[in-house]
């Protein structure tokens, strides 16, 4: 029966309906693996019928842990940002850790110092920062936080560990694509070169033409949004000197591939279109959009792999590396 004294259970409450020691009750709940099954079994049954939940403030008193991992992250409206937010905050979550964000309006140097002291304020375990810009870790550099930090979207740095989707593979897996089909002329929409995922993707672009032995002359530069492809679209679309376009983000593509359609430049039939993200959308674009897929899930838990390590053995926590995927569809095929 359900606890009915009006008071929240008890940890002892929970080992009395169990008939253990509160001993046993705390191994069950911190998942120690010297518990038998039928013990278990007893005590996650008394939890579930008194409803007792874990006391997290009496918790950190004995552990100092406050289990509460601070995100900063910026640039909220874009996919990639948005997506690997919820990666982080859903592993956070699965790994038994509540999530604070700070979301920054203006990547500045002293707005993500003072975000990361206020994180530091809160007693935080350790801070994910998911700000894509180079000024990231020139402001990382200069503070020691005393808990371990994972910049999502980087390979880190000296005191700061990285978690990231390849960018610049992924950008040489488009370009490869269009190589393998037969095109010779391959230009690139690329993002902003202020962010470590832009130059990372025109990097990648560069390196697989020239490997190729091609030229890498093609590089206009947008927003990421899909109004600035649109207007780079209707300015490619007069000049037509590419037979493919390699996209920074599937947003920019959508735009680039509405100014084509109005200019009645046909894709793939006249220029081969590929994006990068593989937003949701991705496969309903007219014609649906060839482009690189990232795994925002596994990035997300990825990098709480690297934040426990952190906070459990407390050393330089490294680097881990998501590979993307290419997703064919139908935006792209030889040139005519």
């Amino acid at each position: 029966m359900t606890n009915t004294s009006g008071r929240l259970p008890r940890l002892e409450d929970v080992a009395e309906r169990a008939g253990v020691s509160h001993q046993t009750v705390s191994r069950v709940i911190n998942d120690h693996p010297n518990v038998s099954k039928g013990t278990r079994e007893r005590v996650e049954a008394a939890i579930a019928e008194l409803g007792y939940r874990r006391n997290t403030a009496a918790r950190s008193l004995v552990t100092r842990r406050s289990q509460t991992i601070g995100v900063l992250a910026s640039e909220l409206a874009q996919y990639g940002p948005a997506n690997t937010l919820l990666g982080v905050e859903q592993a956070a979550r699965d790994a038994g850790y509540f999530v604070s964000i700070a979301a920054l309006r203006t990547v500045s140097r002293d707005a993500i110092l003072d975000a990361v002291r206020h994180f530091l304020d809160q007693s935080v375990d350790g801070i994910v920062v998911i700000v894509p810009h180079f000024e990231t870790l020139l402001a990382l550099a200069e503070v020691q936080p005393g808990v371990p930090v994972v910049a999502v979207g980087s390979s880190g740095g000296a005191s700061v560990g990285g978690a990231m989707v390849d960018q610049r593979r992924g950008a040489e897996l488009a370009v490869r694509h269009l190589v393998d089909q037969g095109h010779r002329r391959i230009g690139h929409v690329a993002g902003p070169q202020d962010w470590i995922d832009g130059v990372a993707r025109a990097e990648g672009w560069s390196a697989a033409l020239r490997a190729a032995g091609l030229e890498d002359d093609l590089l206009v530069v947008g927003d990421w949004s899909a109004g600035s492809g649109y207007e780079i679209g209707r300015k490619l679309a007069g000049e037509r000197t590419a037979t493919a376009l390699f996209v920074g983000n599937d947003q920019m593509a959508l735009g680039l591939l509405r100014a084509f359609n109005e200019a009645g430049v046909r894709v793939p039939e006249d220029v081969s279109v590929v994006g990068f993200d593989d937003q949701p959308e991705s496969g309903y674009f007219t014609p649906p959009l060839t482009t690189v897929r990232q795994d925002f899930e596994e990035l997300g838990r990825r990098c709480m792999d690297l934040m426990l390590s952190g906070i459990e053995d407390g050393e330089n926590i490294g680097t881990t590396v998501v590979e993307p995927e290419l997703v064919v569809r139908r935006s792209t095929s030889a040139p005519a």
